[in-house]
């Protein structure tokens, strides 16, 4: 199939979804606290699939992305209450300030590995929380309020479908192959003439450009926000959603930002035990499912089209063979 069949399939597909989801709204089956959590789910999404670009693709692991969102996030909200500039315009401006503190950041971190990257992303992401903390112009630990509520299920959908079409771009073109052997060993990439240092950069600051746009839709959406919404353990969801879905799949981290989003929800009661829960999840992964839910079975709109195609055509060859006997 070609690649203009493959998107036209994709775009027909999010119109539909989109268009069940907004009758779903109207005729009131779906109330406000059901589309809020189908715009957490939106939002995870984003982080989700952006995070899956440095960890499973690129292979750098970071434990800094809700730093990320928080930048993007303060950003936009200022900009909306102080500028009263458009929403786009806050969400691109909230992305590209997380991106140039990402770029910031990256290009002395992303010489570290492993357990060391892991370790240093998460003391930046703590250290920009504490700098917003410590800032009054923002609210400092009280947060900032009276922030323009902006953020709807449709912006959220647009932003998500963006995101996911964007990283599933990048992964299939020649930078995503090489982000792919950057993974699989640094030193045969970088003597097959691939410039490491640049693409995992790259990776890093296109993630977090998308963790700022993520911040951006959860301030306008909340209408306040506090350094403690972007704390370490946002970090370990979003790092959750990625290993359970399976790393370097996409299609796993929508399905698993979905499941820990929901879940979260359900047991919004019970917070206190999430510490629990949540270790008890992975830990289980980790035993059955060591690669992920989905594994390496990324969604393939080819193959979905082929499985389709033989049902249909095997259902045709029946009906042929029952009208010919």
């Amino acid at each position: 199939m070609s690649e203009k069949y493959k998107y036209l399939i994709i775009l027909v597909a999010s119109v539909i979804v989109y268009s069940i989801i907004q009758l779903l709204i109207y005729f009131g089956i779906l109330n406000d606290y059901y589309v809020q959590i189908i715009i957490f789910i939106g939002i995870n999404i984003i982080l989700a699939v952006s995070l899956n670009l440095v960890l499973g693709i690129t292979g750098q692991f970071s434990l800094g992305h809700a730093g990320f969102m928080s930048v993007g996030g303060y950003l936009s909200a200022i900009i909306s209450i102080k500028l009263g500039l458009p929403f786009p315009i806050a969400l691109i401006i909230g992305g590209i300030g997380a991106a140039i503190i990402g770029l910031v950041i990256g290009f002395p971190i992303l010489r570290l590995k492993g357990d060391y990257l892991g370790i240093t992303t998460l003391g930046f992401g703590e250290i920009i929380r504490v700098i917003f903390v410590n800032i009054d112009y923002v609210g400092g630990a009280r947060g900032l309020m009276a922030i323009p509520k902006k953020t709807t299920f449709t912006a959220t959908y647009i932003a998500t479908i963006i995101t996911v079409l964007v990283i599933v771009n990048i992964i299939r073109s020649t930078h995503g192959r090489a982000l792919k052997a950057v993974r699989e060993d640094e030193i045969a990439a970088q003597s097959m003439g691939i410039d490491i240092s640049k693409y995992k950069l790259t990776a890093f600051v296109i993630a977090s450009f998308f963790a700022g746009i993520a911040g951006g839709l959860y301030a306008h959406f909340l209408m306040y926000i506090n350094p403690q919404s972007f704390g370490f353990l946002k970090s370990i969801d979003i790092v959750m959603m990625v290993v359970i879905g399976g790393m370097g799949n996409l299609f796993g981290s929508i399905i698993a930002a979905t499941g820990i989003t929901t879940i979260l929800e359900l047991l919004r009661e019970l917070q206190d035990y999430r510490m629990i829960i949540f270790p008890i999840i992975l830990i289980l992964t980790m035993l059955y499912k060591p690669s992920g839910l989905l594994g390496s079975r990324d969604l393939s709109i080819s193959r979905l089209y082929n499985k389709i195609t033989r049902i249909f055509m095997k259902g045709g060859k029946v009906k042929d063979e029952i009208a010919n006997s």
